[in-house]
């Protein structure tokens, strides 16, 4: 069962004066589970959301992604394994402001041999379509969200990692995000979401809480245990 895995992972910042971001963790998400990570600003959440995404290496420990190695790819290996494994949705979209809706989200599913085709149709599944010739800026947040959803799913990810994304958006629109993240682990794509807020837990499989660097609690649904 492939999936991402942290075992003994820890990260620390600094060089004169040193701070933990992250105590040893192990743990591990299984393919096709819908996780959340949840604590306060300063907890870890991104700091391990991060360690799974590549996008930072552990100071101890290792992670392993899929059957990959993180900590001893090296930077090139570790950008290919971005591209081709993983979809992120940020927060605060990082659309490109020059692109169209339909280029950017073309533009993630071209790095991984999709077609133009196949961007339309996941702009097509977040109920975009008929908003695909429009710039970042004539979108409305929640819009530009789900634009960076399309995008993320472009690249038919194993492992979709979401930080926030919500954080900027209005309740009902919020929904919207959740089910379509909750679709793609129904796909069996591996999701897991930092967020801070308590209301969107129960769309979850499982919920992982972090205070100070450490997991302090680790929950799985009835349904999900029922299933496996």
């Amino acid at each position: 069962m492939t999936g991402g895995r942290l075992i003994q992972a820890t990260k620390e910042y600094g060089t004169v004066v040193r701070t933990l971001a992250l105590s040893p963790t192990s743990l591990t998400v299984a393919r096709g589970e819908f996780a959340f990570l949840l604590g306060p600003s300063g907890s870890g959440k991104t700091t391990l959301l991060n360690l799974l995404g590549g996008l930072d290496r552990p100071t101890r420990g290792s992670v392993e992604v899929e059957g990959h190695q993180l900590s001893s790819l090296s930077l090139d290996a570790l950008t290919l394994f971005r591209r081709q494994t993983v979809g992120f949705v940020f927060q605060f979209f990082n659309l490109v402001p020059t692109l169209t809706a339909l280029e950017n989200v073309r533009l993630a599913a071209e790095l991984v041999g999709g077609s133009s085709a196949e961007a339309r149709v996941c702009l097509a599944e977040v109920g975009l379509a008929e908003k695909a010739d429009r710039f970042p800026s004539e979108l409305s947040g929640g819009e530009q969200q789900r634009v960076s959803i399309a995008r993320a799913l472009a690249k038919k990810p194993r492992l979709l990692l979401a930080d926030e994304p919500t954080g900027a958006l209005d309740h009902e629109t919020g929904g919207q995000v959740m089910r379509l993240l909750r679709e793609a682990a129904k796909s069996g794509c591996t999701v897991v979401v930092v967020t801070h807020d308590e209301g969107l837990v129960g769309a979850s499989d499982r919920v992982i809480r972090l205070r100070d660097g450490e997991v302090v609690s680790d929950t799985r649904s009835r349904l999900r245990e029922e299933a496996s």
